[in-house]
């Protein structure tokens, strides 16, 4: 069935072009900025350890399963899910899953373009010398003045919308494919620059004892299930792109020929270096410096600064760190984009410009409540016993990430291994009934759905309400 539809929105000229494509979905702040601080502070090497074991369990799996379901339907991720569910003599009411996960992608795009013009707004402020001999009190002020201001954070959410608008209006081989052909070798450049420099700091071999050889004295003193598995966990599923619409749609435009197994190894591959090289060229610049390497989120925003401006260079290695940062976040706000649009073109008979410019002025406005999140809007509240100080905008990231993202991958699993036809993921997978697509399936059946249950139990602060984590 799958070989008779072809997508209304193009096709990718190579394999290539789509691994690059999806590694830049998957590849964003949470590999460059979140990767680091969860690893300094969730026990280093030992971190990165069960971080791996649970992207080629979990992760890799459902990646499989949602470019399978992409492809196979060849839509928007809402009307694959439709025509799907009709193929397999499933409920309708399957839609609501591409429903989900275009809305979830949405609400993350309007979001992710505020924190990543804070990329962009920190180019210029490196760039210009900003930070040289600042110490850690001139670096947070300097942090704290960007996001309570709301006319320079629309300013810059505006920018890097603009930027994600243009390049999807210009469609698959025109707008993604191109950008993607820059903007990922670009980022793998610059990120060896960075590890090349970082070669040269004093601190070098610290940084990688600290990312590759586990502590087994610090991991004495942590509890494994809290404070290492689940957040590796987490970071393995969310690190993927997955349940969020964008893999789904990328897989639409894959060819029949392409081997969805073997992209989807490279693909995970190349998420995970490049996480692995943030973690290289950032930790010995850390331990140089005198830095926290459990700093958390703001280990990239107030911590960096201060070193950049003490290292020789630093303004040059500064700018081309947050350059970087750049990149990746417009990799992957140009995927969380697309479902919508081709959603639009679909079923409004919209002309992609069209439907670009307007699913661009909703996630825009949608953004406005991010913006004002951080200063007049602000207001706190506690969940899963953490307390929470941004508002709206930590209600939208609550709900994308540890809700609808983990519902969305669950359902993928059990969609594609239980309820679709043996015959129909043979199909897809193109592996015949092999050991290989054994694996994958007791995998997608069992595995991965316990590890996403894990996920969204701990989310919701089940674990914490029972004692099992603190």
């Amino acid at each position: 069935m799958s070989a008779k539809r072809s997508s209304i929105h193009g096709q990718w000229s190579s394999r290539w072009a789509f691994i690059l494509a999806a590694t830049g979905s998957a590849v964003g702040l949470g590999n460059i900025w979140r990767f680091p601080y969860l690893t300094g502070e969730n026990g280093g090497a030992a971190f990165v350890l069960v971080y791996l074991i649970c992207v080629l369990m979990v992760g890799i799996p459902i990646l499989m399963a949602e470019i399978l379901v992409g492809r196979r339907g060849r839509q928007s991720p809402i009307n694959t899910m439709y025509a799907l569910a009709e193929e397999e003599g499933l409920s309708r009411y399957w839609s609501l899953l591409g429903w989900m996960g275009v809305a979830a992608g949405f609400i993350i795009l309007s979001y992710y373009s505020v924190i990543a013009g804070w990329t962009v707004a920190y180019i210029f402020r490196t760039g210009s010398g900003l930070f040289i001999d600042a110490d850690a009190t001139y670096s947070k002020k300097i942090f704290v003045e960007l996001i309570s201001d709301p006319e320079k954070l629309l300013a810059w959410h505006t920018t890097f919308m603009l930027m994600t608008v243009i390049v999807v209006s210009r469609g698959v081989k025109s707008g993604l494919e191109q950008a993607v052909r820059f903007l990922m070798p670009a980022l793998f450049i610059l990120l060896l620059v960075m590890v090349g420099y970082a070669m040269s700091t004093e601190k070098f071999m610290d940084g990688i004892n600290y990312l590759f050889v586990p502590n087994f004295e610090q991991l004495a003193e942590k509890n494994f299930f809290a404070d290492i598995l689940l957040p590796a966990l987490g970071q393995a599923f969310f690190s993927l792109s997955i349940g969020m619409g964008a893999i789904m749609i990328y897989g639409s435009y894959l060819s029949q020929r392409s081997s969805i197994t073997f992209n989807s190894f490279t693909i995970a591959i190349a998420d995970t270096t490049v996480a692995m090289l943030a973690g290289i060229a950032i930790f010995p610049i850390v331990f140089t410096y005198g830095l926290e390497p459990g700093g958390g989120p703001g280990l990239i925003f107030m911590s960096l600064p201060i070193a950049f401006g003490q290292m020789p260079f630093g303004t040059f290695f500064g700018t081309l760190f947050f350059v970087l940062l750049m990149f990746a976040a417009w990799t992957s706000a140009i995927s969380l984009l697309e479902p919508a649009v081709t959603w639009l073109v679909e079923n409004k008979n919209m002309s992609r410009v069209k439907a670009t410019a307007l699913a661009g002025v909703i996630g825009w406005l949608l953004g406005l409540i991010t913006v004002l999140s951080f200063n007049y809007w602000a207001f706190s509240f506690e969940f899963a016993g953490v307390v929470k100080e941004n508002g709206m905008f930590d209600i939208f990231d609550i709900l994308t990430s540890n809700v609808m993202l983990p519902i969305g991958g669950l359902l993928i699993a059990i969609f594609t291994a239980w309820l679709m036809a043996r015959k129909s993921t043979i199909d897809e997978l193109g592996l015949g009934d092999s050991l290989l697509y054994q694996s994958w399936r007791f995998a997608v059946r069992y595995i991965a759905p316990f590890g996403v249950i894990i996920i969204f139990l701990n989310a919701i602060g089940l674990f914490k309400l029972i004692g099992l984590v603190n």
